[in-house]
């Protein structure tokens, strides 16, 4: 019996063993090697692309803002994540009349600062689609007199 618990003593020691070794590697010491080297080499980015609007940080390229004002593009809401920071040009198009109803600015106003942000999922192939808080952010900076009272 002494013999069968020390053979599955021997066997386990070096799994146990390895399985550590494994979680501190992979866990621990690889993230934070990669997190360092992101941080000295592409520190915008490893930070998630914050933006700074008027000296202070208003949001992130990489996730979703919460924009309820009818005033303003909201996000397209059916990505599974739900903090998709675009929408698409269709959905971007769509919304003009309801900002031109709160706003009062012209819808070729507004279609064209939605023409002059079209991003493409590669390339120049792909949907179309645009940031929503880059399309926004140009609202609040062409049309102050408009968005000075939204919060």
């Amino acid at each position: 019996m002494r013999e069968v618990l020390n053979l599955r003593r021997d066997l386990v020691t070096p799994i146990i063993g390895l399985a550590i070794v494994s979680m501190l590697l992979c866990g621990l010491a690889f993230p934070l090697l990669v997190t360092g080297i992101a941080q000295v080499v592409f520190p915008y980015q490893a930070n998630g692309e914050i933006v700074q609007f008027n000296g202070r940080p208003s949001g992130s390229w990489l996730i979703s803002e919460n924009f309820s004002s009818p005033k303003f593009f909201h996000a397209w809401n059916n990505s599974a994540s739900g903090v998709d920071p675009d929408t698409t040009l269709q959905d971007a198009y769509a919304q003009i009349p309801r900002i031109h109803a709160a706003t009062g600015i012209s819808s070729d106003a507004l279609k064209k600062i939605v023409d002059h942000n079209v991003e493409w999922t590669m390339f120049v192939t792909g949907d179309p689609y645009v940031n929503v808080l880059r399309l926004n952010l140009i609202l609040i900076q062409q049309y102050p007199s408009v968005y000075n009272s939204v919060s």
